[in-house]
C-alpha cells in the first residue's frame, strides 16, 4: 500500500504599508525607511495609467489592470445618471476578485484588515475602517469614520478620539490623520489578529502636491512620516509579520496647469448653466467635456463623429504628452466603458485642472470650498487657503450658531507644485517596493504586486 500525504497550506501574517508618494527622490529624507530599504530588497514599480490612488490600489489588490477592474481614475462620468462622480466608496465598483477573497478560498481561516485603502465600504474584508463624515441637515460636515464591524468605530474613537477628517484632506491636512490610522491599525491588530493588514498612510501626498519634491520645504513632513512608519514596522516585527512597504506613485514637480475644460468651452463643446449668477458645468447637455484627474483627463464626447477633430485639437495643444482614443487605450490597459472617448496624458511638468469658467467672479460656489464630491474633477488647490483670517471668521460664525460657507479655497492653480498620474516619469519619481526578498523580476509591474503579496501570505 502506497503512502499518502496531505499538503498543508501555511499562512504567514503579512502587513502592507502604503506610504503614499514615496520615491527615490525623497527616500534620503526619511532616515528609518532609507535604512530599512538598504537592509531589504528595494525595487521600483513601473507606473501604470492612471497612476492615481483608487486605480493603483485596485490593481494592487486584484492583479488586474483598470480595463478589468473598471477603476479608470478617482472619478469618471456615469452615463446612466449623466453625472460626474468622484471618490465613491463602495467596493462593488471594483469589478475583479480581491486578494482577500482568493486567500479565503485557499484557507477558510484567513482574515484581512483594510485600514483606509480606498473602496473600503461594503467590502468582503473582515475588518475595515475608512473616512466617512456625518453630513448634517443644516449643512455641516462632522468628522467621523465608517468601520466593519460597526462596533469597531466606537472602540477606535473612544480610545483615539474622533477620526481627524479635517487633517486627512484640505488646507488643514497634517500628520495627525496618518498617525491616527497607524494607531487604529495597531489597535485593530490587537483586537482581531488578521492574517493580512493593509495600511494607508497619506500624509506625504499633501506636502508633495503643495511644494513638490523640494527637500527644504518637505523635510520636516518626511521626518514625521518616517517616525510613523518606524512605529508600525517595529510593532509588526514584534508580531513576526512579513512586511511590505510600497507606494502607489511618486510625485513629480509641476509648474503649468492646463485648463482642459476651458479649451473645450472656447471651442463651443461645453454646455454651461447659470444659477444664482454663477456658472455650472452641464455635463449631460455638453457635446464634450473633460473629467480632470491630476495628470490625466477623460474626455467624454456625445457625438462620436466629433472624436477625430477633438483628438486633433489636443494633439496640437502644448503640454499634452499623449492622446489615447479607445483603440489606443487598449495597449495602456485603460479601455473600459467608464473611460473617456479620449484619455489625455499631461507632459512631465503639467497637470490638468477641472476649471471650466473664464471669469473667477462667476465660478461655482463649490470652487472655493473643500468639496470633493461636487467638483467635476480633482482639485489640489483644496490643500491651500486664501486667508487664515477669513477662515477664523468663518469658524467664529460657526461657533455662534450662524449659517456659513467655508469658501476659503483659492482659484489659483499655479500654487500646486507637485502632481502624478502619468506613466511617463523619470526613475526618481517612480513608486517603490520594499520587501524582505527579491521579487525575482527585473521590472515590477503594478499587476505583480498582487503576486508579491500572495507570496508573502503563502510562502
Amino acid at each position: 500500500m502506497g503512502d499518502s500525504t496531505t499538503e498543508q497550506i501555511i499562512m504567514q501574517k503579512t502587513v502592507v504599508i502604503n506610504i503614499v508618494g514615496l520615491s527615490k527622490s525623497i527616500l534620503h529624507l526619511m532616515p528609518f525607511v532609507n535604512h530599512y530599504a538598504a537592509q531589504h530588497q528595494l525595487n521600483t514599480i513601473e507606473p501604470m495609467l492612471p497612476a492615481v490612488t483608487t486605480a493603483v490600489q485596485s490593481t494592487y489588490l486584484t492583479g488586474k489592470w483598470p480595463s478589468e477592474t473598471g477603476i479608470v481614475g478617482n472619478g469618471w462620468y456615469d452615463h446612466r445618471d449623466s453625472e460626474i462622480k468622484f471618490w465613491k466608496q463602495s467596493n462593488h465598483l471594483v469589478q475583479s476578485k480581491k486578494i482577500w477573497e482568493a486567500a479565503k478560498e485557499a484557507d477558510a481561516s484567513f482574515t484581512a484588515s483594510n485600514m483606509f485603502w480606498w473602496y473600503n465600504m461594503y467590502s468582503s474584508v473582515d475588518y475595515s475602517a475608512t473616512p466617512r463624515p456625518n453630513y448634517l441637515a443644516d449643512g455641516r460636515k462632522m468628522p467621523d469614520c465608517y468601520t466593519h464591524p460597526a462596533s469597531l468605530r466606537d472602540t477606535l474613537q473612544q480610545e483615539l478620539g474622533p477620526f481627524p477628517l479635517f487633517q486627512f484632506w484640505g488646507p488643514g491636512a497634517s500628520i495627525k490623520s496618518s498617525q491616527w490610522i497607524a494607531h487604529a491599525s495597531i489597535k485593530t491588530d490587537r483586537l482581531y489578529h488578521p492574517t493580512l493588514t493593509l495600511i494607508y498612510l497619506p500624509h506625504l501626498d499633501y506636502c508633495l502636491q503643495k511644494f513638490g519634491p523640494d527637500a527644504a520645504s518637505i523635510k520636516d513632513e518626511c521626518l514625521q512620516m518616517d517616525q510613523v512608519v518606524q512605529q508600525l514596522v517595529q510593532y509588526y516585527q514584534e508580531q513576526n509579520a512579513q512586511l511590505i512597504l510600497l507606494s502607489e506613485y511618486g510625485i513629480a514637480p509641476v509648474a503649468n496647469p492646463i485648463h482642459v475644460n476651458r479649451i473645450l468651452r472656447n471651442k463651443g463643446y461645453i454646455a454651461i448653466r447659470e444659477e444664482r449668477g454663477l456658472e455650472l458645468l452641464d455635463a449631460g447637455a455638453s457635446k464634450a467635456f473633460a473629467v480632470a484627474d491630476h495628470q490625466i483627463a477623460h474626455i467624454y464626447i456625445e457625438d462620436k463623429q466629433l472624436i477625430p477633430e477633438i483628438k486633433a485639437l489636443f494633439e496640437n495643444t502644448d503640454g499634452i504628452a499623449g492622446v489615447l482614443d479607445k483603440a489606443g487605450q487598449v495597449n495602456s490597459h485603460i479601455h473600459h466603458e467608464r473611460s473617456g472617448d479620449l484619455v489625455l496624458i499631461a507632459a512631465d511638468d503639467r497637470w490638468f485642472t477641472y476649471y471650466f469658467w473664464n471669469d473667477d467672479k462667476i465660478a461655482p460656489d463649490y470652487a472655493r470650498c473643500v468639496d470633493i464630491h461636487k467638483k467635476p474633477g480633482y482639485d489640489p488647490a483644496e490643500l491651500f487657503m486664501t486667508s487664515k483670517l477669513r477662515a477664523a471668521y468663518k469658524l467664529l460664525k460657526k461657533k455662534l450658531g450662524m449659517r456659513y460657507v467655508m469658501d476659503v479655497i483659492p482659484l489659483d492653480a499655479s500654487l500646486v507644485k507637485g502632481s502624478h498620474g502619468s506613466p511617463f516619469i523619470a526613475d526618481q519619481y517612480k513608486p517603490l517596493l520594499i520587501t524582505k526578498s527579491d521579487p525575482a523580476k527585473p521590472q515590477v509591474l503594478p499587476t505583480d504586486v498582487y503576486d508579491i503579496i500572495w507570496q508573502h501570505l503563502f510562502p
